[in-house]
């Protein structure tokens, strides 16, 4: 967005910053109810600026670092998702009716219930109401103040920290900068290879961290390709992708951080970029289909992302003989993994219902 467009749009985010900061006024000062749930541990993934940070690759992560010890839920609202109210999410669910990231989960951690409601205090007291669980993971719920989380993990993006951006619509930011101060963990994610020990110093910097309030600093680390239809045929992208000629295919936030981490490796990349969390259409997939054939060398194939796949997948039947594969992420944290494990820990062991279970 160039400036002189985000000139004419700040009368209209004065306006929207003006609303959103009267109703956490309105929570702060407990005018407007919060809800808390002193029976379950609630941990909530969210960020300030509107688009995609990585709440779902770190609620995955906490998925991992919590499922062997604790019986976990995960909720979301289901983004663009055709359907409302309470679902509880099967591996076997369209990503029409769950949405894509919640169906993501579930088929990669089926032993963990996965729920989609908009209202995150409704959603909690259906899952108590269907299951015993510890742990509840909500995901992207820090703008939701009618839940009073125990914890709050609050990401941004290190190229697009949110103190730098301003209010929608001339910027991406969802309510004031000062929000930030509700966050218990700050997590500066995609942080690159390259940063030095001065570049994170600036970022601290800039944040400007308090002292009740913890900051670590998380990269992406990609996995090893699988076919999205037969997950046993799988190769090693620095090993064999110098081979092929790739289609990359994506409809998520920010691709240019895949596009780059494909580019070095590929023989040769072109990218077809839809909007994010797209609903693929049966032309889509022919226009796909197409610049795929277009692709002039003999060794070729297409690459997604595991969100992606879960819609594309829909088409099962359009996609005999074409070689797409989906590429996992994970993520970590620089130089501080355990401390960040231990802080997790630390507030879950505190839970009441773990001492009556372990003592």
């Amino acid at each position: 967005m160039n400036g002189f467009v985000r000139i004419l749009l700040w009368p209209i985010s004065i306006l929207y910053g003006s609303v959103t900061w009267l109703r956490n006024v309105l929570f702060d000062t407990k005018v407007l109810k919060q809800t808390s749930f002193d029976e379950v541990k609630t941990i909530c993934v969210g960020n300030l600026i509107a688009g995609g940070a990585g709440k779902t690759p770190h609620t995955e992560y906490l998925i991992r670092l919590l499922e062997k010890e604790y019986s976990l839920a995960a909720l979301s609202r289901g983004y663009k998702r055709h359907t409302s109210g309470f679902l509880e999410v099967s591996v076997d669910t369209l990503p029409t009716r769950s949405g894509d990231e919640p169906l993501q989960i579930k088929q990669k951690f089926p032993n963990t219930m996965v729920a989609v409601d908009e209202n995150r205090v409704k959603g909690i007291k259906k899952i108590l109401e269907q299951k015993n669980v510890d742990i509840v993971l909500l995901d992207d719920a820090f703008q939701h103040r009618q839940l009073k989380c125990g914890l709050n993990i609050l990401l941004t993006e290190y190229s697009n920290l949110f103190c730098n951006d301003m209010l929608l619509p001339a910027g991406r930011l969802r309510e004031q900068k000062k929000g930030y101060l509700r966050a218990d963990i700050i997590i500066v994610t995609k942080t690159p290879e390259h940063a030095t020990p001065v570049d994170i110093r600036g970022v601290i910097k800039e944040i400007n961290v308090r002292p009740y309030q913890s900051l670590y600093f998380s990269y992406i680390k990609y996995g090893t390709l699988y076919s999205i239809f037969d997950k046993t045929e799988i190769f090693n992208i620095p090993m064999h992708l110098y081979r092929y000629g790739v289609l990359l295919i994506t409809g998520i936030a920010n691709p240019q951080p895949l596009y780059t981490y494909i580019k070095e490796y590929a023989g040769g990349v072109i990218h077809q970029r839809f909007s994010d969390h797209h609903h693929f259409t049966q032309e889509d997939i022919k226009n796909i289909k197409e610049k795929f054939i277009q692709i002039e060398v003999e060794n070729k194939i297409i690459i997604t992302t595991e969100k992606d796949a879960m819609r594309l997948k829909s088409f099962e039947s359009e996609w005999k003989d074409f070689p797409i594969f989906a590429l996992p992420i994970e993520i970590d944290f620089k130089n501080k993994t355990t401390e960040f494990n231990e802080q997790i820990q630390k507030y879950v062991r505190a839970n009441k219902i773990y001492h009556r279970r372990y003592s």
